[in-house]
């Protein structure tokens, strides 16, 4: 049990002694009075369900005594039945650093008082019936449609006993046209840090094409240098701009943010203004896994191996330790990045969902690069987890062959379906034919075997047939394959279904699908970028799909 928890079922039990005993502090009593005058069941509301007090069905007013609580740093109210007005008292609350009060039916004037706490970084107020909004540009407010926010639930009973140590560094809130206008530096947001449009055009000489690292379906990438002397890669995405909203833009990053993995590519900060949507990661010193491919000196076979069982524990958290889960969409080669000892982090998740503006994974237009997309999502638009599977066992044909996918078959026969000339190699024991000629005999012969195996595994054409990436992650560690593979062999194929889209190399350099032609954003440019071979975000040379269903 959470300690958490245990303090809280505590402070009740004290609450409900005799009162022969010596009462409780009044913090303890407000804290009791309000969780009684909001109705609320205790255990239905402790941090062991991983619930804030969003979603809990409250009706009546916030209570004033909320504002009694000094210590307090997050308050999430969200989406229940609450009316009346915002108290004035919540201005007290100088610690306060979250506050979500969306979704609710309160009314009357926003509460001057809140403008003045200092530490107030996100604010959400949507969905009411307020009568004005906050004037001062001291506050971000997220004015636009409000997103799940389960990142929040990490920081689970702040609500009332907010944070058992002290945090040193002050956080100030500006607006991003205060910031743009008086050409601040970089202030924090949450987790992220919130970069000023100056400094980044400083770091990357004004998107200068000498510090372009890569180009790719959601943008360019450059080089930066920040002030302190720190290299970063700065992503300038596109289609962003007013259609998201500043602050659901915020809203999104911050939970993505959360996403914290030694797999995954940790997200630094962003910059958000009405034309201009950053985002700076890590600058990644050996680059993508696509470009090491391509480079010299070759992969050595051990960390071809590694880079799998790393890209596969970065996807395995997205998909099974994320509420909500986040999909991928574009698992491919130039979207895992090497670290200086060749770590692989997967990097760009996240980001689709983003650029579609909305929560729903069913989109109309479907996201990512040729010869790496899941028939059903081309077809449907319909992604999932085993959307990424698809994408991934793609990605450990390229680490087996140091092929792209468009590659694939050119040797031999072109007339093949790429995964069916896969499975022809394998059944046939041909596996020379798919190693990368640049392995020479310098690598396993069995466990190459092995990764086309959870390649081929993974890339069946019927999602329910694809494994979990945990059980990816088990055979890449050498438990259950066989196991796994023997049942695979034992489902009958069947005929195949009417819509059923091949991959193959003319296919999808046409972009034919069901007799209609798709949408296509090609890109030549191999993005050099001075000198910077080997550090692309995006492999420039594969065509990326942004068109409709």
């Amino acid at each position: 049990m959470a300690l958490d928890h245990l303090v809280f079922l505590l402070l009740v039990s004290l609450a409900s002694l005799s009162s022969s005993f010596e009462p409780v502090n009044q913090e303890v009593e407000l804290q009791v009075s309000i969780y009684q005058e909001l109705y609320l069941d205790r255990l239905a509301t402790s941090p062991i369900s991983n619930k804030l007090l969003q979603n809990n069905n409250i009706s009546g007013e916030i209570p004033v005594e909320l504002g009694f609580l000094p210590k307090l740093q997050t308050l999430d109210l969200s989406n229940n039945h609450l009316t009346g007005p915002i108290p004035e008292s919540l201005g007290q609350l100088s610690n306060l650093r979250y506050l979500r009060l969306n979704n609710n039916s309160l009314y009357g004037a926003f509460p001057a008082s809140l403008s003045k706490i200092n530490q107030l970084s996100f604010l959400d107020l949507s969905y009411n019936n307020l009568s004005d909004k906050p004037r001062s540009q001291k506050l971000a407010v997220a004015t636009g449609t409000s997103v799940g926010f389960t990142a929040l639930t990490l920081l689970s009973l702040a609500l009332f006993f907010s944070c058992y140590g002290k945090h040193k560094n002050k956080r100030t809130v500006l607006g991003i046209n205060e910031r743009e206008e008086d050409g601040l530096g970089s202030v924090k947001l949450g987790n992220l840090r919130q970069f000023g449009l100056r400094e980044l055009l400083t770091a990357t000489d004004s998107f200068n094409e000498r510090n372009v690292l890569g180009r790719g379906g959601f943008g360019n990438v450059y080089r930066g240098r920040l002030g302190d002397g720190t290299v970063v890669a700065v992503k300038r995405l596109k289609e962003v701009g007013g259609a998201v909203g500043e602050a659901q833009f915020k809203t999104e990053l911050e939970m993505i943010s959360l996403a914290v993995h030694r797999n995954l590519l940790r997200l630094i900060g962003y910059c958000a203004t009405p034309n201009e949507s950053l985002l700076v990661y890590p600058f990644m010193a050996n680059g993508s896994v696509a470009s090491r491919l391509r480079g010299k000196p070759p992969l050595d076979w051990n960390t071809r191996k590694r880079i799998a069982l790393g890209a596969a524990r970065g996807l395995q958290y997205l998909h099974e330790q994320c509420d909500p889960k986040i999909i991928h969409r574009d698992v491919k080669a130039a979207n895992v990045l090497l670290d200086e000892q060749c770590e692989a982090s997967v990097g760009d998740f996240g980001l689709a969902k983003l650029l579609d503006h909305g929560d729903s994974h069913v989109t109309t237009a479907v996201r990512g690069t040729v010869g790496h997309i899941a028939p059903e999502y081309l077809s449907t638009g319909q992604s999932s987890d085993k959307t990424d599977v698809f994408g991934f066992g793609i990605l450990l044909l390229e680490l087996v062959s140091g092929l792209r996918t468009i590659d694939f078959g050119k040797s031999s026969n072109p007339k093949f379906p790429m995964l069916d000339w896969v499975r022809k190699v394998y059944q046939e024991r041909q596996l020379d034919l798919i190693v990368d000629k640049h392995l020479r005999s310098n690598y396993d012969r069995i466990e190459v075997g092995e990764m086309v195996q959870v390649a081929l595994l993974c890339t069946q054409y019927l999602p329910s047939h694809r494994p979990k990436m945990s059980e990816v992650v088990r055979m890449l560690e050498g438990d259950g394959l066989a196991e796994k593979w023997l049942a695979s062999q034992t489902q009958s194929a069947g005929p195949p279904p009417p819509h059923k889209i091949t991959t193959s190399h003319d296919d999808y350099c046409h972009g034919v699908m069901d007799g209609h032609l798709i949408n296509m954003d090609g890109h030549s440019d191999d993005g050099d970028g001075d000198g910077d071979d080997g550090r692309s975000f995006d492999d420039v040379e594969e065509m990326e799909l942004s068109g409709p269903r």
